[in-house]
C-alpha cells in the first residue's frame, strides 16, 4: 500500500462515526452524503455480490472516500481489499484470519476485526489488527440470529481493549449517549443511515448526538 493510505494518515482514535453499508443503487451520491453529514470512516459489507461485481463498487466507494481523505475498509475480503486499492480490511471470526489479510495487505493497511464476547475481544489482544468492533449491543437484522451483547459487554471492552473499538448494533442518535457512557468513543452506523431518506441530515444528527456524548464524559 501506498505511504498516503496508511493508518499513520488515518488515525483511528479521531475516527468516531463509521458507516458500514452494502451495496445500492445510489452508492456513490450515498457515501458522499453521509460523509458530509459526519462520518469518518467507511466500510463496504455486502455478502451477495459475486468477486468481480464486488471489486467494482468498492473501486466505487474507494474514489469517493479518497476524494474525502476518509479511510475505506472493505468486508471479508483482503484480497480483493488489495486489489481495488482500499485501505484496509474488516474481517470477521469465521472470515479470513487478521494473520493473512495482514500478510496480504502488508504493514501499512488497516485491518479490522468483529468480536461479540469478552474471550474474543481479550484474543484479539495477540492479532496484528489496527482496531476491533464490539457488538451487537442489540440484535440487528445485519447479524441475524446473534443475540445482542447488551452494554456490559461495552463496559469490558472498555476496561480491556488495547485498541480503538467501535461498538456495533442499534446505533441512533437516542441510544448513543448510553453508548458512550457505558464507555465506548467510535460506533458503528448502519440502518440509521441505509434506511434514511436524507443520509446526510441522518448522518449529521448522529454525528451532533455523538459529539456531545463525547464532550460529557
Amino acid at each position: 500500500m501506498a505511504d498516503a493510505r496508511s493508518p499513520g494518515r488515518f488515525d483511528l482514535a479521531q475516527r468516531r462515526l463509521y458507516l458500514c453499508t452494502a451495496d445500492r443503487p445510489d452508492l456513490a451520491s450515498f457515501v458522499a452524503a453521509c460523509i458530509r453529514g459526519g462520518v469518518d470512516l467507511v466500510q463496504l459489507r455486502d455478502k451477495e455480490l459475486d468477486a468481480r461485481p464486488l471489486l467494482a463498487r468498492a473501486r466505487v466507494v474507494g474514489d469517493v472516500c479518497r476524494d474525502f481523505g476518509v479511510p475505506f475498509v472493505l468486508n471479508d475480503r483482503p484480497d480483493l481489499a488489495l486489489e481495488a486499492e482500499a485501505d484496509g480490511v474488516h474481517v470477521g471470526q469465521d472470515d479470513a484470519p487478521p494473520a493473512l489479510a495482514r500478510r496480504i495487505l502488508g504493514p501499512d493497511a488497516i485491518v479490522g476485526l468483529s468480536t461479540h464476547a469478552p474471550a474474543e475481544l481479550d484474543a484479539a489482544a495477540d492479532e496484528p489488527v489496527d482496531y476491533i468492533s464490539a457488538g451487537p449491543v442489540s440484535p440487528t437484522p445485519t447479524k441475524p440470529g446473534r443475540a445482542g451483547t447488551g452494554l456490559d459487554y461495552v463496559a469490558y471492552a472498555a476496561a480491556r481493549a488495547i485498541r480503538p473499538f467501535y461498538v456495533t448494533g442499534g446505533v441512533t442518535p437516542s441510544t448513543v449517549g448510553d453508548v458512550i457512557a457505558a464507555g465506548a468513543r467510535h460506533v458503528v452506523v448502519v440502518r440509521w443511515l441505509t434506511e434514511s431518506s436524507e443520509p446526510e441530515v441522518a448522518a449529521r444528527a448522529l454525528r451532533t448526538a455523538l459529539d456531545t456524548a463525547l464532550s460529557s464524559t
